[in-house]
């Protein structure tokens, strides 16, 4: 599939493959277990979440992303459109979330949530949101990112006990 993408998307499938490897196993033992908070007051001051999104099988899969929290208690990240974990959310919009370290060793609590891709009208928000929580080195290399043309969709998500 990689060889199908536009060049933009390659290098960020290099990266993505480098960053599945560096996975920390605490990763996969918390995609394992139920959430426990009920919103993302645990989250403040950390630049990375996990993730976790669900196959069809059910069987859990934990990313951990870059992300923002909006002042009403939303949390938004961004990503291509066509990979795994939108393409997951997408058919099963229940995710579970937690703060964590850049190669997603937990380091907060895990909460229940539902996610939703945004259309485009609201990008804009979403993409302030995000960028408010990047670091300067990170936003250098989103901003180098969007200058190329990689693709982004934006993710609002939204505690299970809120909705």
């Amino acid at each position: 599939m990689a060889g199908k993408l536009p060049l933009p998307s390659r290098i960020m499938a290099a990266q993505y493959e480098l960053y599945d490897r560096m996975r920390h196993r605490r990763a996969f033992e918390v995609a394992q277990q139920q959430g426990t908070a009920s919103d993302f007051n645990g989250f403040e001051g950390a630049r990375q979440c996990l993730i976790v999104t669900f196959k069809r099988s059910g069987e859990p899969v934990p990313t951990p992303v870059n992300f923002g929290l909006s002042e009403d208690g939303k949390l938004y990240f961004r990503s291509e459109p066509h990979v795994p974990k939108i393409r997951r959310l997408q058919n099963n919009p229940h995710v579970r979330v937690c703060p964590c370290n850049v190669r997603g060793k937990p380091i907060g609590p895990l909460v229940e949530a539902s996610a939703r891709t945004l259309p485009e009208a609201e990008n804009d928000r979403a993409y302030a949101i995000i960028d408010a929580n990047y670091r300067p080195e990170v936003r250098l290399l989103e901003r180098g990112y969007d200058r190329i043309g990689v693709p982004v969709a934006y993710v609002e998500v939204v505690p299970a006990a809120s909705g």
